[in-house]
């Protein structure tokens, strides 16, 4: 391993398994407060964001996330690879949740931290901040990032803003916000980078538990519930665990983002063109998604140790709670091996809620052009 090798990837060594290309740095100089006449504008808190907020302010998903060790340790790890960059500086944490990112930051030295965070489990975060001792260092704020009131520029800027398929519920834009707003030239984001993947997958057993099951029911024949269990059962993209078994070529690469320089305008709409060769001869049952994120700092910025933290949502690694994206398939396709699938995918958000996500699959395989599409709501 070189000293650009990313290490650490969910606690442990980082592969560039599957054939993952290593990502190219780009010179981001951390973020740099705008003028006046250039200042972000807020928009609007709709129905579907108050909804959202509310789903969040339920105890069992902070639990499912903190009790996900691969995310909340890649954190913590990545804050002690940048300690000496955060101690004494001033944190955003953006949707803070209960605030155990905050706290980790704290931890580290921070002088003070801005815990940001839209829905009622804000009340709880503070609750959890004082239990700790924490509250001359951690000020809790309940509102949206884009709505508080800061009175000072801040140096890092941490959020677990990846939703399934990364994109999933469209919070980076409220960093992107924070980081045009507040964030000084220089600053730390962390994560700092994000590379979605896709690969075809395999999935027999999956298959025969919600179609095939309907062939015969004690005996008794259902083989004209097919059609509606399909519907019912692979309209809407599914999140799931698969294992690297499962995945049919090497992937490719959706999207990368590098936080210290992507525009809210680029997140509308991503498309990227694919040309897999199966690996295997076995049925196309759909397409997986899943993603890395990286903690490093922009250049100039000296971390503790020349490994970079990868926290990985790939089959083959350790399962998070993220789990994979699958966009199955009605009918399943039979592959050869060396065939080759190509064409496109196309992300984008959804026009009658942004935090919802539409996936468009167009391609051809076996001198058949097919179309997949569907909305991750």
């Amino acid at each position: 391993m070189g000293p650009g090798d990313p290490v650490l990837g969910n606690g442990k060594l980082a592969r560039r398994s599957r054939g993952r290309p290593g990502r190219p740095r780009l010179s981001g100089g951390g973020g740099g407060r705008l003028s006046p006449a250039t200042q972000p504008t807020a928009p609007p808190c709709t129905d579907f964001d108050l909804a959202y907020f509310k789903a969040y302010s339920h105890l069992g998903v902070h639990e499912e996330m903190l009790k996900d060790r691969v995310r909340t340790e890649s954190y913590r790890n990545a804050i002690r690879q940048h300690q000496d960059f955060i101690a004494g500086k001033v944190v955003l944490d953006v949707g803070c949740g209960t605030g155990v990112l905050s706290i980790f930051c704290a931890l580290a030295g921070a002088r003070r931290v801005y815990a940001v965070e839209a829905s009622d489990i804000a009340v709880q975060a503070a609750d959890i901040v004082n239990e700790n001792n924490l509250s001359d260092k951690i000020i809790v704020l309940h509102g949206r990032v884009e709505d508080v009131d800061i009175d000072e520029q801040v140096d890092v800027i941490i959020s677990e803003w990846m939703g399934y398929i990364l994109l999933y519920e469209s919070m980076l834009a409220s960093v992107i916000f924070a980081r045009d707003k507040w964030l000084k030239p220089g600053g730390l984001i962390l994560p700092s980078h994000a590379t979605l993947y896709m690969a075809p997958i395999t999935n027999p057993e999956r298959y025969h538990d919600s179609i095939d099951f309907w062939q015969d029911v004690y005996g008794i024949k259902m083989s004209s519930m097919k059609s509606l269990a399909k519907q019912c059962a692979f309209i809407e993209p599914s999140v799931e665990t698969i294992t690297g078994e499962s995945v049919l070529t090497w992937p490719c690469v959706v999207m990368q983002v590098d936080c210290y320089t992507i525009r809210v305008e680029e997140l509308q709409s991503i498309t990227a063109n694919f040309d897999f060769s199966s690996m295997l001869q076995a049925p196309l049952h759909g397409f997986g998604f899943w993603f890395d994120v990286e903690f490093n700092g922009p250049m100039g910025i000296e971390a503790n140790s020349d490994a970079t933290v990868v926290l990985s949502t790939a089959p083959e690694d350790s399962p998070t709670h993220w789990q994979q994206t699958i966009l199955y398939l009605f009918d399943p396709i039979e592959l050869k091996k060396d065939q080759i699938i190509e064409g496109s995918v196309t992300l984008s958000q959804s026009i009658e809620n942004a935090r919802f996500l539409n996936i468009h699959i167009q391609y051809c395989c076996g001198g058949r052009s097919f179309v997949k599409q569907s909305t991750m709501r």
